[in-house]
């Protein structure tokens, strides 16, 4: 182990919500932020992690001066990067090397503290102790040492020299050109960075002397590493975050590597979630992911679902749920204005964590505005909620179907065009460090990479990494070698940016098709449906109050009898009662997602004839 160092408006869904927020906001005026300070006991000390300091008195939020709630982001430019790298020097980071994302991001002298979130963490998280062995690290670099402490296999025996890949040349990335030979071979070696050399080479001093191919090889990404990822991914998606407008105001913020966004949110949630101990209830979206409900359940944390619109959650009816979870009731449990069940008498602590997908939502399909996760922000101020952002579609944010069959997507002319496009994520519009961040480069990659990063505050990424070190171990070294030797060193971020652009124009041309074979087969008497703004998904909702015989016979059954006809016929759509979030609650209605992401057009057009004569005959019509 070393230390890195740098040298030098959905139909199955109501439209939109304008139903005010029941109260004020703490920290809030008219929605507007108010800037605060953290007093210095609550300050995060980088160099100190211990189990005193978790336990510290959680910082409070005081009365200060309103700042704008919507100014324009200021992103880090592709520009500044590249003279903040040339500044750096080269980054020396070999096998199992220390990093944190502090050491690449740009300055943020003057910005706050975040809040501390010591009240939340659970007492699994409190107990984790920093690993010895990879603590070991910071000694490595004194000079002349000779390790015999940690226990890094030697890569001369690693039985792979290289690896070579053949990928696309921005900007034609269409598989088509890169097979016919528009796309480029890219090598990495197992010695390119020049940290290590084979033994027969050991004493040559042209091998020592030769210039390096690359700041990371395979020497260094099959060996262990820190549980953080490496110094070199870090980087990129440290600087990716920047580029991106979505690093928080605040200063001590980290990214950390993770295994893919589904085992960051386990950690996340053994973090701050305690269901057996404390009772903890995790909130979220009335359809969510099913994934995450799955992954809350075992650890005995509670889910109550909001009720949506086309925009995802209702801030209004968020706060109405938080507000009235206390409150004395004789009643088993109470209703919303929209009849949604709302806190029940006997149910646990109130809720104190919120889990959503703002952009592109599993399975709705629904974005949030930037309006929107404003609103649900305050909320989240005013009862002291903690947000944990899941973020795999948010590039895939699209224009608006116009309702046209042969709709064809425009690109953005620019890089900035498309930034500028973007809608501002939570983390960059919190204030209090109160949001962890989850991206994958499942969805805009590959997902055999089980490769993503969180961004949140650093204590709250300490405690991640604690975590990670006795879990997984950090990232595979295959899936940062790959991506980095592409993403960073072959494409660069505008290369990247521009892959991403590429994407959002065919997943566009995809949402279209699909839309297009919705409008030719689906019986509009009783399904309804809005091409979504974002993602890979298609929610249909299908009017159960019309089946013939909705007096005997439940949605439930209703659902599974058009399921199993699909079945029959050929074409396999999920159930929207898998995605309830409260699965002891009867469905209120009848719900099929239908994913647009991998089918060819074809096949989509046939696949949804096949839903829809289904349906037709499920109903009788």
């Amino acid at each position: 182990m070393r230390t890195a160092i740098r040298t030098g408006a959905l139909r199955s869904l109501p439209p939109p919500s304008t139903a005010p927020i029941h109260s004020s906001v703490n920290g809030l005026r008219n929605g507007v932020p108010r800037r605060f300070s953290v007093p210095p006991s609550s300050a995060i000390h980088s160099k100190s992690h211990d189990r005193s300091e978790a336990l510290a008195p959680a910082a409070r939020l005081p009365e200060a001066e309103p700042v704008p709630a919507a100014v324009p982001r200021k992103r880090v430019t592709i520009a500044d990067i590249k003279e903040r790298r040339a500044k750096a020097g080269r980054l020396i980071a070999p096998t199992a090397a220390y990093s944190d994302a502090d050491m690449f991001k740009a300055p943020t002298t003057g910005k706050p503290k975040a809040k501390r979130w010591d009240h939340y963490l659970t007492k699994e998280s409190i107990l984790r102790a920093p690993c010895k062995l990879k603590q070991a690290a910071k000694h490595l670099k004194t000079p002349g040492l000779i390790s015999l402490g940690g226990g890094l296999p030697c890569p001369e025996y690693f039985p792979i020299s290289s690896l070579t890949l053949h990928v696309p040349t921005p900007p034609n990335f269409s598989e088509a050109a890169t097979m016919e030979g528009g796309g480029e071979d890219i090598t990495i070696g197992k010695y390119d960075a020049g940290f290590s050399q084979p033994s027969s080479s050991s004493s040559s001093s042209s091998a020592r002397e030769e210039e390096p191919k690359s700041e990371y090889d395979l020497s260094i990404a099959l060996n262990y590493a820190q549980a953080s990822g490496s110094a070199q991914m870090t980087r990129f998606v440290t600087e990716h975050v920047e580029l991106v407008g979505a690093a928080p105001p605040y200063a001590d913020w980290r990214t950390c590597l993770t295994v893919g966004s589904t085992g960051a949110l386990e950690q996340a949630l053994r973090m701050l979630c305690d269901g057996a101990g404390r009772g903890d209830t995790l909130v979220t979206e009335e359809f969510s992911f099913s994934t995450a409900l799955e992954t809350a359940a075992p650890l005995g944390v509670g889910v109550v679902g909001v009720p949506m619109d086309a925009e995802g959650m209702i801030p209004a009816e968020l706060d109405a749920l938080l507000s009235s979870w206390d409150s004395p009731s004789s009643s088993p449990s109470s209703f919303s204005s929209s009849g949604m069940k709302m806190a029940k008498k006997g149910r646990g602590k109130k809720p104190h964590v919120l889990y959503t997908v703002p952009s592109g939502q599993n399975p709705t399909g629904a974005t949030q505005s930037e309006r929107r996760r404003r609103d649900i922000y305050e909320v989240a101020r005013r009862h002291d909620l903690f947000i944990i952002e899941d973020e795999p579609y948010y590039y895939l944010q699209m224009p608006e179907h116009s309702g046209g069959l042969t709709d064809q997507p425009t690109p953005p002319q620019s890089v900035d065009e498309f930034l500028d496009g973007l809608i501002p994520t939570y983390t960059s519009m919190d204030v209090d460090g109160r949001v962890l961040r989850m991206d994958s480069f499942s969805k805009v990659v590959v997902p055999g990479s089980r490769l993503g990063w969180i961004t949140a505050s650093e204590q709250i990424v300490e405690r991640f990494i604690r975590h990670a070190e006795v879990a997984n171990q950090g990232p595979s070294g295959f899936s940062q070698a790959i991506l980095h030797k592409l993403l960073d060193e072959r494409w660069g971020h505008e290369g990247y940016l521009r892959w991403l652009m590429n994407l959002r124009v065919e997943y566009t041309k995809r949402r279209n098709a699909m839309a297009a074979a919705c409008d030719e087969f689906l019986p509009k008497e009783v399904v309804s449906w809005n091409p979504p703004r974002a993602g890979m998904f298609q929610w249909l909702k299908v009017n159960h109050e019309l089946h013939p015989q909705v007096s005997t016979k439940s949605i439930l059954d209703i659902e599974e009898e058009i399921f199993n006809s699909c079945i029959a016929k050929g074409v396999l759509v999920a159930r929207g009662s898998w995605f309830r979030a409260e699965q002891d609650v009867p469905p209120s209605g009848l719900y099929f997602r239908a994913t647009f992401a991998a089918a060819t057009p074809d096949n989509m057009r046939e696949a949804i004839r096949r839903l829809g004569e289904a349906i037709r005959e499920n109903y009788q019509l």
